[in-house]
């Protein structure tokens, strides 16, 4: 049973990062990973000082922050009100029409929200009829991250909850009704029950987010994004894209992306090493 995903992490996963190598090398195609001329760490000073790598760094830490005040916490409440529902029928129903956005591929979705918001969509139709002004959305840089953001928890708020309604489901009910024999009403159980018995799961899916604070889900970004939305939309993949495979400059989009796996692994082991002092629960 081992060696099967033994042989996919090792092929697809392992093998792979010997192209790391590109980020310190003068990279041609002709002569391949062994013998391009060494470059040192050209590229990384190069990123480094380049005026853009501020701007593509801020828009990666902003629309990754936002997902954590807004996105982290959509599954949670979502999965807390979907635990207090009683009807199983309606439960059921919720859950399912909620689970669907996901299993939309990126492609779909991003055309959805395209049609949804352009100048004669149905967000701007509902604007114009209440005697507002239509507006194109989608060539306001300030508009971005609210698109991006709001289409993410209208794709993942419902798959996202499965693991805290597993969490919530292995409460002890006597503990709810131990609180309802002492007067406790449904806000206090939640409070004083339910948050504390998905802390554990929330600070390890909490780990897991923060490791991924320069990473966004680029192929939507690339979908959405145009030349006027540039200023807030251009975040470090979508940067590393259009010099890596566009411009084929390897060796620099090689560079970028192990400074973003490096500082990726620092905020890892330091928001884990804060949650076992703080919370007791980690991921190591």
């Amino acid at each position: 049973m081992f060696v099967l995903p033994f042989i996919y992490f090792m092929i697809f996963h392992y093998a792979p990062m010997v192209g790391n190598v590109m980020a310190f090398q003068e990279y041609s195609i002709m002569k391949g990973v062994f013998n391009s001329p060494w470059a040192g760490l050209k590229y990384f000073k190069q990123f480094l000082y380049e005026p853009y790598f501020w701007k593509v760094l801020r828009n990666t830490l902003m629309l990754n922050l936002y997902a954590l005040l807004f996105y982290f916490p959509a599954p949670i409440i979502f999965a807390i009100l979907v635990n207090e529902l009683r009807s199983i029928a309606f439960k059921r129903t919720i859950q399912t029409v909620t689970y669907i956005p996901h299993f939309l591929s990126t492609v779909v979705v991003a055309g959805m929200i395209v049609n949804f918001i352009s100048i004669s969509g149905l967000i701007n139709q509902i604007i114009t009829y209440f005697g507002g002004e239509a507006q194109t959305f989608m060539a306001l840089p300030e508009w971005f991250r609210t698109i991006y953001i709001s289409s993410e928890i209208w794709q993942g708020m419902g798959w996202g909850s499965i693991i805290y309604l597993a969490a919530l489901a292995s409460i002890d009910p006597g503990l709810y009704e131990a609180a309802t024999i002492d007067g406790a009403n449904r806000w206090h159980k939640i409070r004083h029950i339910t948050l504390p018995g998905i802390a554990t799961v929330t600070t390890i899916m909490l780990l897991l987010t923060i490791g991924h604070m320069l990473s966004v889900g680029f192929e939507k970004i690339i979908l959405l994004y145009s030349g006027p939305t540039y200023e807030t939309a251009d975040v470090l993949q979508t940067y590393v894209y259009r010099r890596g495979l566009i411009d084929a400059d390897f060796s620099f989009a090689a560079a970028v992306g192990i400074f973003q796996s490096v500082i990726s692994l620092i905020l890892i082991v330091a928001a884990n090493q804060a949650a076992k002092k703080i919370q007791g629960a980690s991921l190591f």
